[in-house]
C-alpha cells in the first residue's frame, strides 16, 4: 500500500477562516520574533479561531440562561472561568465601555469601519461647584459607665431617663396677682397629681415590655380566650400553649400572664360557672398554668401567692358546670401537685399551708361533730388549733357544700398517698362525706363518690384476680367492721359491693402503716 505524497506548500499556507495569519505575525513581530513562517502562523490563526469560537458559545449560554438577548462582558468573564481560563481585567459588566463609530476617511475608502473607546468628559467648574463628601469615621469601640454606684451618669452612649412629671401649682397667677387657694382649686390639683402619677406608672410598666413582647402578649391572649371549637382556633391554642411551655424569653411578661390568669379565674367564677363557656374558659386558664410550670427557664417563685388562689378557687369551688366539674378538679389537683413537687423544698411552709387548706375544705363543718384531728402528715400540719395552740376538737367553719369537698379529696390524691391517708382515713375524711351523701339521698354525690373511691385505689389499687367478701364467713365479717369503723356504712357497703378482699384488707393496712 503506498503512503500518500507530501502536501503542497501551498495547501499548507492556504487559510479561510475569520482570523488572519498576518494577525499573528504582527503579535509576533511585536513580541520581537521575526522570523515566523506561514504554516506557524496559519495554524496559531486556526487555534485562536477556535478559542474565539468556544468562548463565545460558552457566553451565549449564560446570556440565554439570564433571558437576555445582549451579550455582556460579564457573559465572557463568566465564560472564561467555566474555560478555566485567566479572565480579562478592566472590562466589567457594572461599567461597561462605550464605543463610538469614528467619521469615515474620504481619502481612504478602504479602510472600513473605525470604533473607538469615547471617554467621559469631565467639567471641571461642575466638580468644583459640587460639595464634598465627607467620608464617615470607622468602626471602633470605647468604654463608658453604666452606672456608678447606682447611679447612671447622662453620656451620650447611655439611654435618657424617665422625667418625672411634676405636679402643677394648685393655685395659678392671674394679671400678677395669686387667687385665694379655695376647695375646688384644691381637688383639682389632687386630681392633676393623681393622673400625672398614673401617666407616669403606665409609662414605666410600657417601658418594662418591649414593642415585641406586647405583641406577643396579645397574640397570645387572643389566641388563648375566649375558647372556640373551631380547628383553627384550636390550631392557634395549642400553639401557644406550647410556646409557654417551651420559649425562654418570657420571664419579663410572666407577671402579667399570672395576673391575666388569676383575673380570668375571677371573672369565670363570679359570672356563674353554669355555662358552657365558662367552664372551657377556666379548663384554658388550668392548661396555661400548667405550661408555666412546666417551662424550666422561667422563675416563677415569686409568682407562687398569685398563682395559688387560681389554683384552689378552680378545685374548691361548690359548683363548677357539671360537664366539665370533675375534668377541672382533677386538673387542678395534678397542677397543684406538680407545683408542690417543684417548690416545696425552696418554701418548706408550702405544704402545710396547702395542706390545711384542704383539710379545712373535707373536714371543717361537718354535720356529724368528728372528734379526730388528722395530726402531723409526714411534714404537713393540719393547723387545726384552738386560741392557746392545743389541737382543737372539731375544724370550725360552716357546713361544706359535696362540691367543695370533692375538690378537696381530689387535691389530696394529687398531693400523695400518705396525704390521702390521713385526710381520707385517719382524719375521718372518708365518714363525714360518706354520712352527707347519705343524708342527701343520692341526689349530686356521684362525683364525690367516685373521688372518694379514687382516692382509695391510691391507697391501695384494685387486685386482678378479686375475691367477693362473704359477711358469713367470720374473717370477712371482721374485716367489713373494721372497714365500718374507718370508712362509715356508705363507703363500706361500696367497698363490698366491688368484691375484691385484697383490695379491702390492703386499704385497712394503710391506716395503721
Amino acid at each position: 500500500m503506498s503512503k500518500p505524497g507530501p502536501k503542497s506548500k501551498s495547501a499548507q499556507t492556504h487559510h479561510a477562516g475569520v482570523y488572519k495569519a498576518d494577525t499573528i505575525k504582527d503579535v509576533a513581530e511585536s513580541l520581537g520574533i521575526t522570523s515566523l513562517s506561514d504554516a506557524v502562523a496559519s495554524s496559531l490563526a486556526s487555534d485562536v479561531e477556535y478559542r474565539i469560537h468556544q468562548v463565545v458559545e460558552e457566553a451565549s449560554r449564560f446570556m440565554r440562561h439570564a433571558r437576555r438577548t445582549t451579550l455582556t462582558t460579564g457573559d465572557i468573564d463568566l465564560a472564561l472561568r467555566t474555560l478555566n481560563i485567566e479572565p480579562l481585567y478592566g472590562h466589567t459588566p457594572h461599567a461597561p465601555s462605550t464605543f463610538r463609530r469614528a467619521l469615515p476617511f474620504p481619502h481612504l475608502a478602504s479602510a472600513g469601519a473605525v470604533y473607538f473607546v469615547e471617554d467621559e468628559e469631565i467639567d471641571f467648574d461642575k466638580v468644583l461647584r459640587e460639595e464634598k463628601i465627607t467620608v464617615p469615621r470607622g468602626v471602633n469601640w470605647t468604654a463608658h459607665w453604666l452606672a456608678v454606684e447606682g447611679v447612671q451618669p447622662l453620656v451620650p452612649e447611655n439611654p435618657p431617663a424617665v422625667p418625672r412629671e411634676e405636679p402643677g401649682p394648685a393655685t395659678a397667677a392671674v394679671n400678677g396677682k395669686s387667687p385665694q387657694p379655695s376647695s375646688n382649686i384644691l381637688a383639682q390639683g389632687r386630681q392633676q397629681q393623681q393622673s400625672s402619677q398614673q401617666n407616669q406608672q403606665n409609662q414605666l410598666v410600657k417601658q418594662v415590655l418591649s414593642r415585641e413582647l406586647q405583641l406577643y402578649y396579645t397574640r397570645l391572649t387572643s389566641s388563648l380566650l375566649p375558647p372556640s371549637s373551631s380547628p383553627s382556633d384550636v390550631t392557634k391554642r395549642t400553639a401557644a400553649l406550647a410556646s409557654l411551655r417551651a420559649d425562654a424569653g418570657l420571664q419579663a411578661l410572666l407577671p402579667y400572664l399570672v395576673r391575666w390568669v388569676g383575673e380570668g379565674v375571677v371573672g369565670a367564677l363570679r359570672e356563674g360557672t353554669d355555662g358552657e363557656q365558662e367552664g372551657k374558659t377556666l379548663e384554658v386558664l388550668l392548661d396555661v398554668v400548667g405550661a408555666i410550670l412546666e417551662n424550666g427557664t422561667l422563675f416563677i417563685e415569686p409568682y407562687l401567692h398569685q398563682l395559688l388562689p387560681a389554683i384552689l378557687s378552680t378545685l374548691l369551688h361548690s359548683s363548677l358546670p357539671r360537664s366539665h366539674a370533675t375534668h377541672l378538679r382533677t386538673a387542678a389537683a395534678q397542677t397543684l401537685g406538680r407545683l408542690l413537687t417543684q417548690h416545696s423544698t425552696t418554701y418548706p411552709s408550702l405544704s402545710p399551708r396547702i395542706m390545711k387548706t384542704l383539710l379545712v375544705a373535707l373536714l371543717g363543718g361537718s354535720a356529724s361533730g368528728s372528734t379526730s384531728n388528722p395530726g402531723p402528715l409526714n411534714g404537713f400540719a393540719s393547723g387545726f388549733t384552738n386560741g392557746n395552740g392545743s389541737p382543737s376538737a372539731e375544724p370550725r367553719g360552716a357546713p361544706k357544700p359535696l362540691g367543695t369537698r370533692e375538690g378537696a379529696i381530689r387535691g389530696l390524691v394529687g398531693i400523695g398517698k400518705e396525704a390521702v391517708r390521713k385526710g381520707v382515713l385517719e382524719g375521718g375524711g372518708a365518714r363525714i362525706v360518706g354520712e352527707e351523701c347519705a343524708i342527701s339521698g343520692g341526689d349530686g354525690v356521684d362525683g364525690v363518690v367516685d373521688a372518694v373511691m379514687t382516692a382509695l385505689q391510691t391507697l391501695y389499687p384494685l387486685s386482678d384476680m378479686a375475691e367477693s367478701l362473704d359477711p358469713a364467713i367470720e374473717e370477712d365479717a371482721k374485716l367489713i367492721g373494721r372497714l365500718n369503723d374507718v370508712l362509715g356504712d356508705f363507703f363500706t357497703e361500696r367497698i363490698v359491693s366491688r368484691g375484691d378482699r385484697t383490695w379491702a384488707a390492703g386499704v385497712l393496712e394503710s391506716v395503721g402503716s
